[in-house]
């Protein structure tokens, strides 16, 4: 058996600020969202997806795919949205047991109302504590961050799949 490779006092320090940060991040965006429109930030990136697919309009495996989550989570978020008027569900022709999830109108108003605020608590919360060297540096390290993370085995155990 061999040793791991624990982490060194300094990575130590950045993973702990790292997960710090994203944690007070994701409170931040959930407690405006919450505030604004009675959403989690899940529900917020979920009809953000709907509303750029075409037709407004997406197939649910393919949804829980692009928001990184279970189809049953993704099926328990869906029916909320449902309740509240802002998604619908609609049937695959193509497959019996496939389903679309559509944005409805009014869930793309409330999108439209609720979108200037979520972009100025990100904007607080991020872009203006960085200056554009930082801003350009943290992409680059999320992407890379992102590209290593994202499994290539189709058999990967995956959120979506589950």
């Amino acid at each position: 058996m061999t040793e791991p490779r624990w982490l060194s006092d300094e990575e130590q320090r950045v993973w702990r600020s790292y997960l710090h940060a994203t944690t007070l991040l994701e409170d931040h965006l959930d407690r405006q969202l919450q505030r604004d429109a009675g959403m989690p930030h899940v529900y917020y990136g979920l009809l953000v997806q709907l509303s750029q697919a075409p037709r407004r309009r997406m197939r649910m495996t393919e949804l829980a795919k692009h928001a990184k989550i279970t189809r049953s989570r993704l099926s328990h978020a869906v029916a909320r949205l449902e309740k509240n008027g802002w998604v619908s569900r609609e049937d695959c022709p193509s497959d019996k047991r496939g389903q679309f999830a559509a944005l409805t109108d009014e869930g793309y108003e409330v999108l439209r109302r609720t979108a200037p605020g979520h972009v100025d608590a990100v904007r607080q919360a991020l872009f203006d504590r960085l200056s554009p060297e930082q801003v350009e540096q943290l992409g680059g390290i999320m992407r890379t961050l992102a590209e290593g993370l994202q499994p290539s085995d189709p058999n990967a155990d995956l959120p979506w799949l589950r």
